[in-house]
């Protein structure tokens, strides 16, 4: 009689088996690549916090962007760094803004490649927050908001973006860009919302990547509270009321519970967002030598698509693809 531990160990024994058998399975078209775009010309700044991720200007993100599609890896999600910024956030909306360009200038060298934009206004405000800010209580206007944020998405879609993914977390907003974009003309331009979106610590390298760390206050009156669960059910079945084509959740591996929630009750594509903290704790521990690094960002990224996530936003997206080709 073979006993199930038994059969198991003939199976894990031999390598082939275990690739045969394995549950889940990692490619390079799992993957989303984010980029930083900066303005200027012929930068490529190393970001201190995220070792092997850079602010790079127009030109260097043309050649990023090859890279990333020879590796199999689909798609890119742009955030852009503008070289000016104000209350009324200008630059996220700008037809010349430095994503708007950077959108042409990749889609014109690589049409077949993704080009995915981020939608919010905290890398273009003055005050670093998602939203337009009343100067006098500090609170972030909602409403005044989403007309800027639509009118970004819009902006986007313009230069050529064939999916726009917003992050700000304002009520309403996926509802607001959907109708700004049908009006516009762009009504097969499908929306990939931040819809459980937590208000988490692991974002810290990301602030110093997109220069938009708040300059007062957070953004827990629009981000999620990390204890909750039920609410982040609720906040993507609204958003999938809106019109989102597809949903993200972010972070990923602290809410692998909450990825795999959500795509048991979505009928869109789910991503999951393996973020800047969650990147660069691997990093720092495999450079002090405690960890084996590509052991641990497949075994990360094996767990995110486990719990169900089809799509991984991930900034190991290039070391992956590159692994398992």
């Amino acid at each position: 009689m073979a006993f199930p531990t038994q059969r198991m160990r003939r199976i894990r024994g031999n390598a082939s088996l275990r690739g045969l058998v394995r549950e889940t399975h990692l490619r390079p078209d799992d993957f989303i690549y984010p980029m930083f775009i900066t303005a200027g010309e012929d930068v490529r700044r190393e970001i201190k916090s995220m070792p092997n991720v850079f602010q790079l200007s127009i030109n260097h993100a043309v050649a990023e962007a090859k890279r990333v599609h020879e590796l199999g890896i689909p798609g890119v999600l742009l955030f852009g760094i503008p070289d000016a910024k104000d209350e009324a956030a200008t630059g996220a909306y700008d037809p010349e803004g430095v994503v708007q360009l950077a959108v042409r200038a990749i889609k014109d060298a690589v049409p077949e490649l993704l080009v995915i934009t981020d939608v919010c206004l905290c890398e273009y405000t003055q005050n670093g927050h998602c939203g337009i800010v009343d100067g006098r209580s500090g609170e972030v206007l909602n409403d005044v908001s989403l007309e800027l944020i639509a009118r970004t998405a819009t902006s986007h879609a313009e230069a050529g973006a064939d999916i726009v993914a917003p992050s700000d977390m304002m009520d309403g907003r996926v509802a607001a860009i959907r109708a700004d974009l049908d009006s516009e003309g762009f009504e097969n331009t499908p929306v990939m919302s931040y819809s459980v979106k937590y208000a988490s610590a692991f974002y810290g390298p990301f602030r110093e990547a997109a220069e938009s760390a708040p300059a007062f206050g957070d953004r827990r009156s629009h981000q999620m509270d990390p204890a909750n669960v039920r609410e982040a059910l609720k906040e993507n079945a609204l958003d999938l009321e809106e019109g989102a084509d597809m949903v993200i959740v972010k972070p990923a591996l602290p809410y692998l519970d909450v990825v795999r929630r959500v795509a048991e009750s979505s009928d869109v594509p789910v991503a999951a967002y393996n973020v800047s903290g969650e990147y660069s704790m691997i990093k720092a521990a495999a450079r002090n030598g405690w960890i084996n690094e590509k052991a641990a960002v497949l075994e990360a990224m094996t767990g995110i698509k486990r719990a169900g996530a089809d799509i991984i936003i991930s900034y190991h997206a290039p070391d992956v693809a590159a692994w398992i080709s």
